[in-house]
Parts: C-alpha cells; structure tokens; sequence
C-alpha cells in the first residue's frame, strides 16, 4: 500500500481503521523486507501492518533525507496521508533513532520499540570512508559486523532455520540490490545521518509512550551496554536482552523478538 510517497508492506491484510497499527521503520541500507515474520504476525493477530521503506529506500521514491529529524518527518507525513494521529512504532538501528524523534519530538507514539539501538550511534571515520570510495567493501564490513560468531560468517553454509530468517548472505544482496536500484548515495547518506544524530535529554525525557529496547547480547555495532543506557534515559522503559544475538536480531532471533515484541503491545493494548 501507498502512505503518500512512500512504499508500506501490509502483511497481506486490507487495511482496517479499526485497529489499532504498527509502523516498522528499517535501518541504513535495507527495506521493509527485514521484517517479514514480525510484521506478518501483526497484520494476522488483530493490527494494520505498515513495514515502511524509508524514501529513496526500496520501492518508495526520493529524494533521500539527509537526516534522522528530516526523516522522522518523513514518516509523520506518511501517517497524515492515511489519516493516522498515533501508532505503535517499532525501529531497528536507523530506525530506532527515527523512531525516538517519532515519540519524542513529534508525539506520534502510542508504543515506542526500539531494536539494536544505541546513542550516539556513531560511524568510524574509515568506515564513513568507505561507504562512498569503497561501497562493496564496506557493505561487507557492516554485514560482518551485523552478525554473531555464532554464524560462523561465511565459513559455513548459509542455513534458513525457520520463517523470517535473513542469513549473512541474503542480508548482503538485500544492501547490494538497495545499492544498485535506488543508488550509491544510499548508503552514505544512511550512515551520516545516523553518526550525526544527536538528540538532547530533553527529548528523552519526553517520551512518554511505554518503550521496549531489545539489544543482542553478541552485538558488535550496538552492544548491549548502549541499549541498557538508552533504557535508562527513557521514563519507564524496559530492556530485553536477546542471548547470542548479534545487531540482525530479526534474523539472528526472530522467535524471540516477535515474542518480546508481542508481549509489549498487549501490554499497552
């Protein structure tokens, strides 16, 4: 379905302005695909699923928004297109941070979810680098660094356990093909706007909505340490940690995300 300009998956289901809806915002480089067993579940158990590719990202058009504020705005126009004031809002990585400007600044949260998440969720130098001299090199840097060892990289082959499962090989074509459809500035301009974003205490401190963080316990780009702080600063909130996961948590421990993440919106429901 269209939210204005913008690409959402709707798990299968015809949207009903009865229930109540979840917005899933995806990170830097990827699309609304990382979601399938978490956004299926909810348009099957009573919510309007709307697993958004960001713009420029996926099958939603352009421009690119340079900044994690522009592109909260982005997902604010989106809901005034389908007519919705609030929504639950789940955000993995990028995501998380436009989710937290969504309940935050903007008041657009009826349940904040924020997976892998970390501040500041700074960028190496070198990697920053990379991503416009280097972009193939640096997508596989990311997607090792996306992954537990548990995995074994690439020295194993790639095993698809169950439903919703990305493995390290799927995950890279999903960034390869982001690169070559929607252009090499994706990824930069991702990456920037994520080692830019700086939000004040202020707008922690104004969350209101119930808030989950979920962190993987082996992850290497937003370790544990910094999901728990990010709880912290937030009124309320609680944290799940994910045991062996790495920063692909819907693919890494899928069952266990949608069971947290199910639990939190009964919870609030």
């Amino acid at each position: 379905m269209k939210l204005g300009d913008l690409y959402a998956y709707s798990g299968g289901k015809t949207f009903d302005a009865a229930k109540p809806s979840v917005l899933f915002i995806h990170g830097a480089q990827n699309d609304h695909s990382v979601w399938i067993l978490q956004s299926r579940w909810c348009a099957h158990h009573g919510y309007n699923t709307l697993a958004i590719d960001l713009p420029g990202h996926g099958q939603s058009a352009g421009p690119l928004r340079t900044s994690v504020e522009a592109l909260a705005d982005a997902m604010a126009a989106a809901l005034d297109a389908a007519n919705l004031d609030k929504v639950h809002v789940v955000g993995h990585s990028m995501g998380s941070l436009i989710g937290l400007e969504l309940a935050g600044r903007l008041k657009r949260a009826r349940s904040l979810t924020l997976v892998g998440t970390a501040l500041p969720m700074k960028v190496s130098d070198a990697l920053l680098a990379a991503t416009r001299e280097a972009p193939a090199k640096a997508m596989d840097m990311i997607n090792a660094w996306s992954f537990s060892s548990a995995w074994g990289g690439f020295s194993h082959r790639p095993q698809a356990p169950g439903p919703g499962f990305a493995t390290p090989w799927s995950a890279l074509q999903l960034m390869h093909r982001i690169h070559v459809k929607n252009g090499p500035e994706v990824l930069p301009t991702d990456f920037a706007a994520c080692n830019a974003y700086a939000p004040s205490d202020a707008l922690l401190k104004s969350i209101e909505c119930p808030t989950l963080v979920v962190a993987g316990s082996a992850d290497q780009m937003t370790p544990p340490k910094a999901g728990k702080a990010v709880a912290s600063a937030i009124s309320g909130a609680r944290l799940v940690v994910l045991d062996g996961a790495g920063h692909q948590i819907m693919s890494e421990a899928p069952d266990a995300l949608l069971k947290a993440l199910a639990a939190h919106l009964q919870a609030v429901a």
